[in-house]
């Protein structure tokens, strides 16, 4: 098993604290169940995106870190659509 890769056991854990900090940041109420999808999906399209850009992440960190920043997209996006 590759060591970079993340479980899913810790991807719901680290979605789910990706989650929180970034609807933290965005000033976002959102539950503990929605921290953690956006979270990992958060972190699936910044992933995806930031492998347009060249830019790849590992580990835990890097999981977290795309986690933050994809689920910040996916709330500023909700933000966009709603208004």
């Amino acid at each position: 098993m590759d060591e970079t890769s993340v479980g899913w056991i810790a991807a719901i854990i680290i979605g789910g604290l990706a989650g929180w900090i970034a609807s933290s940041f965005m000033k976002s109420d959102t539950g503990l169940v929605l921290n953690i999808v956006l979270g990992i999906i958060g972190a699936a399209v910044a992933s995806f995106l930031f492998g347009l850009l060249g830019v790849s992440f590992g580990g835990w960190i890097g999981y977290l870190v795309a986690g933050i920043v994809g689920a910040c997209i996916l709330i500023g996006g909700a933000r966009a659509i709603r208004r």
